[in-house]
């Protein structure tokens, strides 16, 4: 029997990392990285880089980004930068087309068998017009806010509507967003629930003492949050949920555009010595950061299934989150951590339960089971792609 031939994907992802934004769609980098290392994988990506029109791109913002190289390197993945036009605010309904032309002027005539989009908007629907233009099938994957915000914008939504139907196959990060896309009108059959992965060996349970003393976190008990400082997160709950919790440090890691909002609401309500803002955290330095908290708490409004979700529980450490994306799909008992109302009393009746019967961290990891796994991740993504170009 011959082996399959090899497959040649494109992949589009406006969500990827660079020099200037390292964690910047860093499980995108990851997941591809898994279909990579498939055997029988050709794999090119083009991950465009949105630059506005001038006086704009003087703007910090987007200064650095101009200095990125147009292909590089990254880590061992040949990665295409090419520039588009980006409308902040006004011109979402723009994008896609801007996108699919810096895609089709990075690859240069090359040939391929598939299309892949790793976020569902912008990246959708300029899928559908790269694969139109090649005369190629196409797979969007939604994560979270690309179903959440662009499948209910009247400026959006549209497109994505129309790139989901002309997909020959879709793919989503949890049964929960499976779901959200059937509720605006996308065919759940063709759908496909795909995982994230998760590196067990760095993301596993260790020292909490040890960790913390790194940390210089002190002995208080602690609870962590991982992730922008943005309304949608609901950090400025955890805050109002503090004076209820007595003793209790509240850690913030990310960056973010409410970090001024939140500092004064810490002053307001009396807790600012016990809310420390860590700024972003590299990728490396977040396993020892999960294994410090008592707890990971995380009330968002909306979600995916969050990548920090995973890590937390991997690294031994509950979670407490609001019932968004797939939070049923990994808070499946006690031990995994509460799913919660969006308020700081069930907030702080959680972490005070947590607190008080703490579980091992290994049987807090063990609830992972193996769904979540990279290997895994990349075979899935390699097979799904082989049906959508029927090779």
């Amino acid at each position: 029997m011959s082996p399959a031939p090899p497959l040649r994907v494109l992949s589009i992802a406006t969500l990827f990392p660079d020099a200037v934004r390292p964690n910047f769609g860093l499980f995108v980098e990851k997941s591809l990285r898994a279909l990579a290392a498939q055997p029988g994988i050709e794999l090119t990506i083009v991950a465009p880089v949105g630059q506005p029109p001038f006086p704009l791109w003087l703007h910090r913002r987007y200064r650095a980004l101009r200095d990125l190289p147009l292909k590089e390197d990254w880590n061992g993945l040949a990665v295409h930068r090419p520039r588009f036009t980006l409308i902040p605010r006004i011109g979402a309904r723009l994008t896609p087309a801007q996108v699919a032309r810096a895609v089709m002027s990075a690859i240069d005539g090359r040939s391929f068998d598939v299309v892949d989009a790793q976020f569902f908007y912008p990246d959708g629907p300029a899928a559908m017009r790269v694969a139109s233009l090649l005369g190629l099938p196409f797979s969007v994957k939604a994560r979270g806010a690309d179903i959440s915000h662009f499948g209910h914008d009247r400026a959006t939504a549209g497109q994505l509507l129309n790139a989901a139907d002309r997909a020959s196959g879709l793919l989503a990060v949890s049964e929960s967003m499976r779901r959200d896309m059937a509720d605006i009108g996308i065919d759940p059959a063709k759908i496909t629930v795909h995982y994230t992965g998760i590196d067990r060996t760095r993301f596993a349970p260790g020292d909490r003492a040890s960790a913390r003393a790194t940390l210089g976190m002190g002995d208080r008990p602690a609870m962590l949050t991982v992730g922008a400082l943005i309304p949608r997160k609901g950090q400025h709950l955890v805050i109002e949920a503090l004076p209820a919790l007595p003793g209790l440090d509240y850690w913030l890691a990310g960056m973010g555009e409410s970090e001024g909002e939140y500092r004064a609401l810490a002053r307001r309500l009396g807790v600012e010595d016990r809310v420390h803002f860590l700024g972003a955290i590299a990728n490396a330095d977040l396993p020892r950061l999960y294994r410090a908290a008592d707890a990971v708490v995380m009330p968002s409004a909306s979600e995916g299934l969050a990548n920090a979700w995973v890590e937390a529980l991997a690294c031994g450490t509950p979670i407490v989150i609001s019932n968004a994306g797939g939070a049923s799909e990994l808070v499946t008992s006690p031990t995994a951590g509460r799913i919660v109302d969006r308020t700081p009393e069930a907030i702080a009746s959680a972490v005070r339960a947590i607190l008080a019967t703490p579980p091992s961290p290994k049987d807090v990891a063990a609830t992972l089971g193996e769904r979540f796994d990279w290997d895994r991740n990349g075979r899935a993504l390699a097979e799904h792609l082989r049906r959508c170009a029927a090779l």
